[in-house]
């Protein structure tokens, strides 16, 4: 009898100690919510297409590993041995690179700058 008293009085704490966990992590989840904090990665600067190397270019939405390397590769490529004229001159010009087109130019037309 001893026994079953102890049993259930463990599984009685172990269901409030359920309870009040699951209770502590509501409340950490509502802070997060209403604090307005965004999961979302934003860039300090805008970022030059035609000198940015790949780890800045892949932060970029819709750019990942391929496309940024897809645009360093078109930019020694097609880069002016003076290195005279930029090769991308406007957003415009990143439809030229394999894999990149109207909507992603669209979307991260405001994250690039052209110097």
């Amino acid at each position: 009898m001893r026994e079953a008293g102890q049993n259930s009085i463990q599984s009685f704490a172990f269901v409030i100690s359920v309870c009040a966990a699951f209770c502590l992590c509501l409340g950490f989840v509502s802070e997060f919510v209403s604090s307005g904090q965004s999961c979302e990665i934003e860039l300090e600067s805008r970022i030059n297409p035609n000198d940015a190397p790949i780890e800045s270019l892949v932060r970029l939405p819709g750019v990942g590993v391929s496309r940024a390397g897809a645009i360093v590769a078109y930019r020694k490529n097609f880069g002016g041995k003076d290195g005279g004229n930029p090769v991308f001159q406007s957003c415009n010009d990143l439809q030229k690179v394999k894999g990149i087109g109207p909507k992603t130019v669209q979307n991260i037309s405001e994250l690039l700058k052209f110097e």
